[in-house]
């Protein structure tokens, strides 16, 4: 019913009584769960779609939701049935989530979980859409929930129960926590850093001289042709509206750029503007600075050329080398403090020291450029171009709304809808996915809608999806190419890199292997390093997540043991080629972090096992019910 509202009121943001509510994150768990656990589907002639130990789910609340979902999946679809194997499981989708939520709320009653009346008074009154102007409105919530065709005394029902399951939820999140000594030890592992010293044996070092054979690269090629596909992609026609050109379209008469001209007169007024200079004095010492102030706002009212000053004197970046010059700048442009004081002065004046968070400023002023009212004509321009966007954003919704409705109707034509709505058409070869193609360009709502599963059917209109704040358009799939293989030819090259690189990788291994057997042997790590012509950093510590050294090098190092008395050598394999030589020479725990970090870390830990914890009971509750589903529920 919950949802029911929510789509009935568009512009409501949500429940805030709701923000963890169980529905959301546990229901999930019910929808993965399909017919799992125990299912009875023998139902004669029940009126329910579905009972869980013992709590109905009604027919008209399971076709509610079911309808819901479908509307969703026809508009991806283009108008299009929903294939019915596709349709069966997203209908038993619906109904797990049902039983999910059904389940949960007969949990909550049993435990004892209540909802009190002020409690629920609160929840209903911080509904955003019962409120007028932040304030609970009775007659907005009245006509709120006689435009949703709910009752309030259904209402409060269904949000009492919703409270209850995040009351359940609540306290399962809330039963775990860390004690001190595994907040201790995940620290100390968290935290852990390892000495390591490393070189590296560079891939170009070890590229064959004579290249690969073509044999090799055709076998490669059919051993990873996956890595060598096309995208999926569509060809496509399309029509677009846009802003710029609907608001080309609007008509504006005299009469309404006068009456504009009227209501906005006093925002059409040109401020008045001042240019000044000024020399910034920073510095810790707020003593010292202020007398430095001093010192220079003496010698500026003495005559001393204010730019020369300014360029001796000023810590500002922006305006020192110009003589302190701030340009012609409106009230609004400054700090409230400096605003006031030169919005204060008269032309050739110099006042200071005056104090802002920057520091402290000598002024000049010396020019003002007096605020006045724009005539009619001068504003014209602006209220044309103001009234026509204003206009065109209103339309434009308009359109939106109209080519939802008739694109899905049957025999709707794209050509025909272009005309009508004066839309710019035009023809996409090949909309790729994950890249878009131009002039449409990535557009993540249009893959959303022709690459679906299933996608846009041919010959079938999509849309309209929004391209952004100013652009949507209506689409008709001409054609769909899955991903192919591409050419040999096209990608020769590239594999053949991809060989050299693999086994003159394979030959740096090999030889890392030989360098750390000789480390283990006695060999130092320095002489090594000289011996293989390679530079070697000293000994270091590193974090676990440290971006000094390289990915797999980190990995690595803390994937070995703790060294017991002597060094670990590894070798391994680069993931841009190449190899690498390791050794990992101590442990030690960084310095505990401060009682805040600590108790954050605490937290977000007790967090994460509370989630956890709650959904392992939702699986559990949901394999252990007694559940019986009517195969009929949807039909």
């Amino acid at each position: 019913m919950l949802q029911r509202i929510g789509d009935a009121l568009k512009g409501a943001t949500g429940h805030r009584w709701l923000a963890y509510v169980v529905i959301v994150p546990l229901s999930l768990v019910f929808v993965a769960w399909g017919a799992y656990g125990i299912v009875n589907l023998s139902f004669g002639g029940s009126n329910y779609a579905a009972e869980a130990n013992g709590s109905k789910i009604s027919l008209e609340e399971a076709r509610e939701a079911w309808l819901r979902q479908q509307t969703q999946w026809q508009q991806r679809l283009g108008g299009a049935e929903i294939p019915a194997p596709l349709r069966g499981r997203l209908q038993d989708q619906v109904l797990e989530g049902l039983i999910g939520r059904a389940l949960l709320t007969q949990r909550a009653r049993d435990l004892g979980y209540r909802v009190s009346e002020d409690a629920l008074r609160e929840a209903v009154h911080s509904e955003q859409a019962f409120q007028v102007g932040g304030q609970y409105s009775p007659e907005a919530a009245k006509a709120a929930l006689a435009q949703a065709g709910i009752s309030l005394q259904a209402y409060e029902e269904d949000l009492r129960t919703s409270v209850q399951r995040v009351q359940l939820e609540g306290g399962i999140r809330a039963s775990d926590f860390l004690t001190p000594l595994e907040l201790t030890r995940l620290t100390d592992l968290e935290d852990q850093e390892r000495e390591v010293r490393y070189l590296v044996l560079p891939v170009d070092r070890f590229k064959p001289a004579a290249g690969v054979d073509e044999a090799a690269v055709q076998a490669y090629y059919q051993a990873h042709q996956g890595q060598y596909m096309t995208p999926e992609s569509a060809r496509l026609q399309y029509a677009e509206l846009r802003l710029e050109a609907l608001a080309a379209q609007q008509s504006v008469s005299d009469a309404d750029l006068h009456a504009a001209y009227e209501k906005n007169k006093s925002r059409l007024d040109v401020p008045e503007k001042r240019h000044g200079r000024h020399i910034l004095i920073t510095g810790k010492d707020d003593a010292a600075a202020l007398a430095q102030a001093q010192q220079v706002l003496a010698q500026a009212k003495a005559g001393k050329d204010f730019g020369e000053l300014a360029k001796q004197y000023s810590q500002d970046p922006g305006s020192a080398h110009n003589g302190g010059d701030l340009g012609w700048a409106e009230r609004g442009a400054f700090v409230a403090p400096f605003a006031d004081a030169l919005f204060g002065m008269s032309v050739g004046e110099i006042k200071g020291p005056v104090k802002t968070q920057f520091g402290y400023h000598i002024m000049r002023l010396d020019e003002i450029q007096a605020g006045k009212s724009k005539s009619f004509d001068e504003a014209r321009g602006e209220l044309e171009s103001r009234l026509r966007r204003d206009r065109a954003t209103d339309r434009f919704g308009e359109v939106q709304e109209q080519l939802q409705a008739k694109a899905t109707e049957p025999g709707a034509d794209l050509a025909s809808l272009a005309q009508q709505y004066a839309l710019l058409t035009g023809e996409v070869a090949s909309f790729a996915k994950g890249a878009g193609a131009p002039p449409l360009g990535a557009a993540p709502a249009l893959q959303e809608l022709l690459f679906a599963d299933p996608p846009l059917a041919v010959g079938r209109l999509g849309g309209p999806v929004l391209l952004g704040d100013d652009r949507l358009v209506i689409v008709k799939v001409l054609e769909h190419r899955k991903p192919q293989p591409r050419p040999l030819t096209e990608v020769r090259e590239g594999i053949a890199a991809t060989l050299i690189r693999e086994r003159a990788t394979q030959a740096a291994l090999k030889a890392a292997e030989g360098a750390r057997a000789k480390l283990e042997g006695g060999t130092s790590f320095q002489a090594l390093a000289q011996e293989l012509k390679v530079p070697a950093d000293p000994a270091h510590f590193v974090g676990r997540r440290d971006p000094s050294i390289p990915a797999p090098v980190r990995e690595a190092v803390f994937a070995a043991p703790r060294p017991a008395g002597k060094p670990l050598f590894r070798a391994l394999a680069l993931g841009d080629g190449g190899a690498a030589v390791v050794a990992v020479t101590a442990v030690r725990t960084a310095a505990a972090p401060d009682p805040k970090t600590l108790g954050d870390r605490a937290v977000q830990e007790a967090e994460r096992l509370g989630s956890d914890g709650a959904m392992a009971y939702a699986e559990e509750m949901r394999r252990t019910a007694d559940v019986r589903k009517n195969p009929k529920a949807f039909e």
